[in-house]
């Protein structure tokens, strides 16, 4: 079931348009070792939808037309075809990133996944929602900060944070706008280091007020409060650079949306729901993005996108 924006107060997002594609973003499922507070996509152990492998031959055909493509859930390696579309975007030159939650490093069945990973040069964009053991375990479960250090450090084994790009993503506890991301990382780094953890880049990214985390804000009474510091925190200058220009996202299903967070809110890229494999001839340099008041989590004080920050 898709989540609708409960908003009481309405403003008017500043159209957008595309520009070149470079970035297919594939959510390859919801199932999910963990239940984040956070999680726009209402990922867990219990979801059961999972792409099938019509659509990803779908996902494999469209790639000439992209530079990365992206792949997430969930946490996408659970899925069974997930190292088969790694190494097919390889074979033809794609980079790839895949976005890691860190635990699924030690999960039954995964003892390699670091090995593939690294031998595919795979980027890994691995969610941390803090540096201390409380605050990721008030976010994500007990035992999570343990497993996830583990997992970092199973990833600096085998080359990631030297040879190989091993980025972090941070998301606030709750309704507030990220910290400035370069002094965040500088934090991140020194801390992480006293466990002998070491990354690339940090990246700093708004909460989105839909799904589990809006859910949240509403049962709390603060889902107006926090658009309201979305909205009055917009700036047009990043505008320039929000994700949606050069990347679509598809979804489990093939159906493709201007991004991810429109994914979760059942709005289809150009409007109607359409296939990814529709897609193959056509052009959609300059077309119309679908905007609502959820995108003002993208553009609110430093802007956030998939690669964080957009400002400084």
């Amino acid at each position: 079931m898709h989540a609708t924006l409960p908003l009481l107060r309405q403003y008017r997002f500043p159209p957008l348009r595309r520009k070149r594609l470079e970035t297919l973003q594939v959510n390859v499922g919801y199932r999910c070792n963990q239940s984040c507070v956070h999680c726009h996509v209402n990922a867990g152990p219990q979801r059961t939808e999972m792409m099938s492998a019509e659509v990803i031959e779908d996902v494999i055909a469209f790639l000439p037309r992209v530079e990365t493509i992206d792949i997430t859930g969930g946490a996408p390696e659970l899925h069974p075809q997930f190292r088969e579309l790694v190494s097919s975007a390889r074979k033809l030159g794609k980079h790839v990133i895949d976005r890691c939650n860190l635990t699924i490093l030690q999960e039954p069945g995964q003892e390699d996944l670091a090995d593939f990973l690294a031998s595919e040069g795979v980027e890994i964009i691995a969610s941390l929602p803090c540096y201390t053991l409380e605050l990721v375990e008030r976010q994500r479960g007990a035992g999570v900060y343990e497993r996830s250090i583990a997992g970092l450090r199973e990833l600096n084994r085998v080359g990631y944070g030297a040879k190989l790009p091993l980025n972090l993503v941070y998301n606030p506890q709750g309704p507030s706008l990220p910290p400035a991301q370069e002094k965040l990382e500088a934090d991140y780094k020194r801390e992480l280091g006293r466990h002998g953890v070491v990354f690339n880049q940090l990246y700093t990214l708004a909460n989105m007020p839909i799904q589990r985390f809006g859910s949240m804000l509403i049962s709390k009474g603060q889902f107006n409060a926090y658009m309201d510091l979305l909205h009055r925190s917009h700036r047009d200058e990043n505008l320039e650079a929000v994700m949606c220009r050069s990347l679509i996202s598809v979804d489990w299903q093939g159906f493709v949306y201007d991004c991810d967070f429109n994914q979760m809110l059942d709005l289809p890229l150009g409007g109607t729901r359409t296939r990814l494999a529709e897609l193959l001839k056509r052009e959609l340099d300059d077309s119309a993005i679908a905007v609502r008041d959820h995108c003002y989590g993208c553009t609110a004080g430093q802007g956030s996108s998939c690669g964080g920050a957009l400002n400084g």
